[in-house]
C-alpha cells in the first residue's frame, strides 16, 4: 500500500525558539587549514518532548555525527546543543559522563551484545549503572522476550538480539533513544517489527525516540521528519497525519 502523507513544514523562524531538543548554528569541523571539512554546518532546529522523529539522509549525510553530539559522544565546532533546557554542549566531561548514563539510550545497527552472558545479564549490566533504572526482566518483558531471559545471543534470532538491545537500552529508564539505523541488520519483516516496537514505546512511555535511517519509505511513521544533506538541514516537517508501520511498504 502506498502511503499518502501530509506534512506542515515548519517555519524557519520558528527555529529560534527553544525546544525539548535544540541544534542552534551547529557546525561539525575534521582536519585543519585547506584539509578542514565540515560534517555538519550551520545547523539549526528542534524536536519536542514524546516525538518520534526520524532523520533522513544518504551515507556521508552527517546523521550520525549528529546523532553523537546529542548523545553526548562528540563534541561541536561551534554552536549549541541544548537538551531538556541545559545545554549540552557546554557539559564538563563529568557532566557528559552522567547525561550519557541516565539521560541517554543508545540503539546501534549492531547489537553489541556479550556472547558470553544471557539476555538478562546484558540488559542487568546497563541497568546497574544507573539512578532508577527498570528492572532486566521488565526491560526483557516490554519487549516480548520475558520468555528468552537466559538465553545466550547466539540462542536468539537477529531481531531478538535486536530486542535484547533495545530493553538494553530502555533498562536506564532514558529520557531520550537514540536509534542508529536499528534495523539495518534485519530483514524486511524483522525490521518492520522492531520499528513497530521502537514507536509503540515511544507511546507507551512519552519518551522520545530519535531513528537516523537512509529508507524515505518509512518517514510516514514519524511525527517528525527531518532531512540532511551534505550535513546541512533541508527540512523540517512535522506529520499532521502518521501512518502505522503496518500499512506502510517499501
Amino acid at each position: 500500500m502506498q502511503a499518502h502523507v501530509f506534512f506542515h513544514t515548519v517555519r524557519w523562524e520558528k527555529a529560534m525558539e527553544q525546544h525539548y531538543i535544540q541544534f542552534q548554528d551547529v557546525t561539525k569541523s575534521y582536519g585543519t587549514g585547506n584539509a578542514r571539512i565540515n560534517a555538519l554546518e550551520d545547523v539549526t532546529f528542534g524536536i519536542d518532548e514524546g516525538e518520534f522523529c526520524i532523520l533522513l539522509g544518504s551515507s556521508g549525510a552527517g546523521k550520525t555525527t549528529l546523532l553523537n553530539m546529542l548523545g553526548g559522544m562528540d563534541t561541536v565546532s561551534s554552536g549549541e546543543i541544548y537538551f531538556h533546557g541545559k545545554e549540552v554542549s557546554a557539559f564538563k566531561k563529568r557532566e557528559l559522563v552522567e547525561y550519557r548514563r541516565h539521560d541517554v539510550g543508545f540503539v546501534f545497527q549492531f547489537y553489541n551484545l556479550i556472547p558470553t552472558l544471557t539476555a538478562k545479564e546484558n540488559v542487568e549490566i546497563a541497568a546497574q549503572l544507573c539512578k532508577n533504572p527498570i528492572p532486566a526482566e521488565e526491560a526483557l518483558s516490554m519487549v516480548g522476550l520475558s520468555e528468552r531471559t537466559g538465553n545466550f545471543p547466539a540462542q536468539l534470532s537477529g531481531g531478538e538480539q535486536q530486542r535484547v538491545a533495545i530493553a538494553r537500552a530502555l533498562a536506564k529508564n532514558p529520557e531520550l533513544l537514540l536509534c542508529d539505523e536499528p534495523t539495518g541488520a534485519l530483514d524486511y519483516m524483522t525490521g518492520k517489527s522492531v520499528l513497530k516496537l521502537l514507536h509503540d514505546l515511544s507511546r507507551e512511555r512519552h519518551s522520545t525516540v530519535i531513528i537516523i535511517t537512509h529508507n524515505q519509505a518509512i518517514a510516514p511513521m514519524a511525527d517528525r521528519i527531518i532531512r540532511i544533506k551534505s550535513g546541512r538541514i533541508l527540512s523540517n516537517d512535522i506529520n499532521r497525519h502518521v501512518v502505522p508501520i503496518e500499512e506502510i511498504e517499501w
